[in-house]
């Protein structure tokens, strides 16, 4: 399927499909260095120079022909991200961003999976493209992050249908929590979330998208949570977004436009437009060059504009590795704050596989 939630779970399976059952897991590692001036300034006030590592784990659980447990878990250092680049705080995090059972079907011109535990939100299009060996580039589109973000990188705890009919896909959700404020299950403040989308494939490697969540997102100790506001259950959040793949040749293109849309009762309705367009060139078997434009405009403070290229290079079946440059134009950047140069290179390996039919 191009557009379930979880396609980097169903990657790190395809090698055990043959088998009625088995147990795999498989990784992607990064190392990374980077530049960035952002580094230097407050809360961290370092120097601009930063390395760490990420590492992403994809246990899978086939039980039978039907039925699997497939996880995700990402183990990071801090900072990694950009967008950790502007917080305190030093150490390593784990995070568990899938942890399903699933029930699947599939017949010749159509195919049925249902999720339940954690997974990723159903809104959007990037989140199957968010590991490292897949991602072109060293950074995320500006509506997706782990901070206060449109939609959150971390999964939600609930359950998925997906579906495929002829040139058709679908996938509707519901979760404890607004994918603009993920909540864990531990969390106070829980509320049931709607998500989903739908998109139709034009001809091979060309296919458009529609997608949508709506309910409840902000907990009484949420930074934006002012004095007097009503209950949170009031108070709903929504977003729909369009979105676009294309594919020819060395050729492939990736586009989202989105819409989020907070109320409030206590202060107007926060609103939130972006959008982004991303290209990748295969030069040649080891080279290839990427590019990603994209822009943010709010309701509630000045806009900005993100601009991202890279060069990737493959040395051998297993590795990539990554050359980025990144700039960020908005009042929060003034000057070349907001920019980072990074170096990243990706391993990605089945560490462990045992199947029996």
């Amino acid at each position: 399927m191009k557009v379930c939630g979880m396609i980097l779970l169903l990657a790190a399976a395809a090698s055990a499909q043959e088998a009625n059952s088995g147990l795999e897991l498989r990784a992607t590692v990064s190392e990374s260095a980077s530049y960035a001036e952002q580094l230097t300034q407050q809360p961290r006030g370092g120097e601009p120079v930063s390395g760490g590592f990420r590492a992403m784990l994809y246990p899978t659980w086939k039980l039978n022909s039907h039925w699997a447990v497939s996880g995700a878990v990402q183990i990071h250092s801090r900072p990694f991200f950009s967008e950790e680049f502007g917080t305190q705080g030093f150490g390593v995090r784990a995070d568990t961003l899938q942890a399903n059972l699933s029930y699947s079907r599939n017949w010749e011109t159509g195919s049925l999976v249902v999720r339940v535990g954690q997974m990723s939100s159903a809104f959007g299009s990037f989140l199957q493209r968010y590991d490292a060996a897949v991602n072109p580039l060293i950074g995320v589109p500006t509506a997706y992050g782990y901070y206060y973000k449109g939609v959150t990188l971390l999964g939600l705890m609930g359950a998925q249908v997906e579906a495929t009919a002829g040139k058709f896909d679908m996938r509707a959700q519901f979760v404890n929590s607004s994918p603009a404020n993920r909540r864990s299950i531990f969390d106070h403040d829980q509320y049931g979330n709607w998500a989903g989308g739908m998109g139709y494939t034009i001809r091979q490697g060309f296919r458009v998208g529609a997608s949508a969540y709506y309910g409840p997102y902000l907990h009484r100790q949420y930074p934006y949570f002012f004095p007097g506001e009503a209950n949170p259950k009031e108070l709903p959040g929504y977003a729909y977004g369009l979105d676009v793949q294309w594919g020819k040749g060395p050729w492939n293109a990736w586009g989202e436009l989105q819409r989020f849309s907070m109320d409030y009762r206590a202060i107007p309705v926060f609103t939130q437009h972006m959008g982004y367009a991303e290209l990748r060139r295969v030069l040649n078997p080891r080279w290839y060059a990427a590019v990603r434009v994209g822009y943010l405009r709010a309701s509630a403070f000045p806009g900005s504009e993100t601009y991202e290229v890279a060069a990737g290079f493959r040395p051998n079946t297993h590795q990539l590795l990554k050359f980025g440059y990144q700039i960020q134009h908005g009042l929060f950047y003034p000057g070349t704050q907001g920019n980072v140069a990074s170096i990243e290179l990706v391993t990605f390996f089945r560490a462990f596989s045992l199947a029996k039919n």
